[in-house]
């Protein structure tokens, strides 16, 4: 039976990396520039092949954390990606995964990869399928944004309702008002309200929620559905 196998073709697999990050008032993405041939110089996910000894969620969290330095990021498969002139050099089937960083936690990029966060809606043209793969993760993240709190994971860990607001305009590219989505936030019922203020904003200040996650899986747990 392994002799059979000799006589199939064999391709190489590849992990690459949507990270998306939140700056307080854009949706970011996590770019790299390549150091080396084909398309040398221009923009790129961060990716890299699976080992022979792990699989594609092992390599995701691998090429994260040689990127980024962080561990037990949020990360989420996302698409596979087989087109047979996808690359030039080679056929290489790539899985896809979309990852959320809060950018404001001070992290130490990794300066080998001459990474850049840009503006998602100003971001450069970016090689191969990769622009697809972006647009694939945008819509996958309004998706989950809609019915679970992932949005938190972009978020520090103490926020204003206006932050958390600022981030679902960002993500979902558009302006709601004020009142209802307060309103909104709260019939939810996941967020503790603390006696801290952020006082950037005004003379008044601004109060820090934070996101309850132990009262958020005991709500699920008896029926609750999370809607924004």
């Amino acid at each position: 039976m392994e002799e059979n196998y000799l006589n199939y073709p064999k391709h190489l697999v590849a992990v690459d990396c949507i990270i998306f990050g939140f700056d307080g008032e854009n949706l970011k993405i996590l770019l790299v520039q390549r150091n080396f041939e084909p398309k040398k110089g221009e923009w790129s996910l961060m990716g890299g092949f699976v080992d022979d000894k792990e699989n594609s969620d092992q390599a995701a969290n691998r090429v994260l954390n040689a990127l980024t330095g962080l561990e037990n990021i949020y990360l989420e498969q996302l698409n596979t990606y087989t087109e047979i002139d996808r690359e030039p050099t080679a056929r290489i089937m790539s899985i896809s995964y979309y990852a959320l960083i809060n950018i404001q936690d001070n992290i130490q990029i990794n300066e080998k990869y001459s990474a850049k966060w840009f503006d998602l809606k100003d971001r450069p043209e970016l090689i191969f399928d990769h622009n697809t793969m972006v647009k694939d993760a945008v819509l996958r993240l309004r998706r989950r944004a809609t019915t679970r709190p992932i949005g938190f994971e972009l978020l520090p860990e103490k926020f204003t309702m206006k932050d958390l607001q600022n981030l679902y305009e960002a993500i979902f590219d558009e302006k709601y008002d004020k009142r209802n989505f307060t309103s909104k936030i709260n019939a939810l019922d996941v967020l503790v309200k603390t006696n801290e203020k952020d006082m950037s904003s005004s003379k008044k200040g601004s109060f820090l929620y934070t996101f309850d996650e132990k009262k958020y899986n005991r709500k699920i747990s008896e029926g609750f559905m999370f809607r924004i």
